[in-house]
């Protein structure tokens, strides 16, 4: 009987427009994830998006701070900081593990002495940090169906030139392919889906919403095209499936979906091992 009232219960749940956005809000942002994700681990920018998460946090509390809408800092600061970050990555010599650690640790220390000087936002520190899906609004969706159309054009329209781009830089560039505006463009458009994600999945766990299913996927793949469809597919349904477990067992929604794409890995590693002649991308 409690299976079947639990059963009820997330059921009716699911019927109120706020549960609706969310479903629709992660397969939206998980979409996304696992699309860009999917150059993104190949390309060894996975920390990347880690940074990035942590500045644009920052860039949410200087906003708050001087009395501006996180939604409207948001997006702005999530380009602002990624070609910040993409040009200190062409100046230094510094490795790039290390000049993104030293930005994924300042940015969330000063974040948090910001937020601590604002009394009245306080409470939502923990939505920042850990994402709280259940917050999508309308607007959000129509920001983030933008947004999906936006990458989908990008990287059906230049999907060759992406691949040969992230398997042979040096070959794209002797083909005359503009490296550079092509990276350009893509860390644009990561930087916005971290933005629009962090809402979600949180600042703390942005990283993983872009990195973990496309893990899986080129554990599953065969061929490089399976393999963007199918991190961009493991993304939208790890999301859905998350947004369940959080009903069910009244978990937080960011760490209930980033939970479930782990349990979705682990099942890929178990898979890819009774198939060890499948090839990867």
């Amino acid at each position: 009987m409690t299976f079947q009232a639990d059963l009820v219960r997330v059921i009716e749940l699911f019927q109120f427009p706020f549960m609706q956005r969310a479903v629709m809000g992660g397969v939206l942002t998980g979409l996304m994830g696992g699309m860009l994700g999917s150059f993104t681990i190949l390309r060894q920018l996975s920390f990347f998006s880690d940074a990035l998460g942590h500045s644009t946090l920052l860039g949410i509390s200087l906003g708050v701070l001087l009395g501006v809408s996180p939604s409207v800092v948001l997006l702005p600061s999530a380009v602002l900081f990624a070609l910040g970050v993409n040009y200190l990555l062409q100046r230094t010599r510094l490795w790039t593990d290390a000049l993104l650690n030293i930005i994924y640790s300042s940015s969330l220390a000063i974040a948090v002495i910001v937020l601590s000087f604002i009394d009245s936002y306080k409470g939502g520190l923990n939505n920042l940090l850990f994402g709280d899906i259940l917050a999508i609004q309308s607007s959000d969706l129509w920001v983030s169906g933008v947004l999906l159309i936006g990458c989908t054009l990008f990287i059906g329209l230049s999907l060759r030139t992406q691949m040969l781009m992230t398997l042979n830089e040096p070959l794209a560039i002797a083909r005359g392919v503009s490296v550079e505006t092509h990276r350009m463009a893509f860390i644009v458009l990561l930087s916005l889906v971290v933005g629009v994600s962090i809402k979600a999945i949180g600042a703390l766990l942005v990283s993983a919403f872009v990195v973990i299913p496309a893990c899986a996927a080129r554990l599953l793949s065969r061929n490089f095209s399976q393999y963007v469809v199918l991190s961009a597919g493991l993304g939208a349904i790890s999301a859905v499936l998350g947004i369940g477990l959080s009903a069910w067992f009244n978990l937080p929604s960011g760490p209930s979906i980033v939970v479930t794409q782990l349990v979705i890995f682990l099942g890929a590693i178990a898979i890819s091992q009774l198939q060890p002649a499948a090839a990867q991308p």
